[in-house]
């Protein structure tokens, strides 16, 4: 079985996503480091602009509210998948980002250069073209690095 020491995991802590947490664990090597990569969608920004959020102390405070929430999820899942990682004898590191998925994952891919990056895809959230052509685009560009390696 394939064993790399460089592994990016994508992950919010859907059950796909912790399906390709656990599909990540079994391809990372003792010793390895795992980079976990949250993204939150930058859609969420615009609920800031509902008719209810009428005055600028209840939009601050919806704000405020919804980051708070983001914060304590982004921290349970945080806490959790490093103690499995941890367990496993292998490092962890977490990014967190504001953004488009897509393009976050390809920015902290070709930053990172891990030796495999796995990410569960939700079609139903993510439904756009892009970001369909995107991910196969980061699967071409990861097929070909691994056929550079190898020759």
């Amino acid at each position: 079985m394939l064993q790399t020491e460089r592994v990016l995991i994508a992950s919010h802590g859907t059950p796909g996503a912790r399906a390709a947490e656990r599909a990540a664990l079994e391809l990372a090597a003792p010793g390895a480091t795992i980079f976990h990569l949250v993204v939150v969608p930058d859609f969420w920004r615009g609920m800031m602009g509902d008719d209810w959020l009428n005055n600028a102390s209840t939009r601050a405070a919806y704000g405020r509210h919804v980051e708070a929430q983001l914060a304590r999820e982004i921290e349970e899942h945080r806490a959790a998948l490093e103690q499995v990682v941890r367990a496993g004898g292998r490092r962890y590191e977490l990014k967190v980002v504001i953004g488009q998925p897509d393009a976050a994952l390809l920015d902290y891919a070709a930053t990172l250069r891990p030796d495999i990056a796995v990410a569960a895809m939700y079609f139903r959230v993510f439904s756009s073209l892009r970001f369909t052509s995107n991910a196969m685009s980061l699967s071409r560009r990861a097929a070909s690095a691994a056929a550079s390696a190898a020759s």
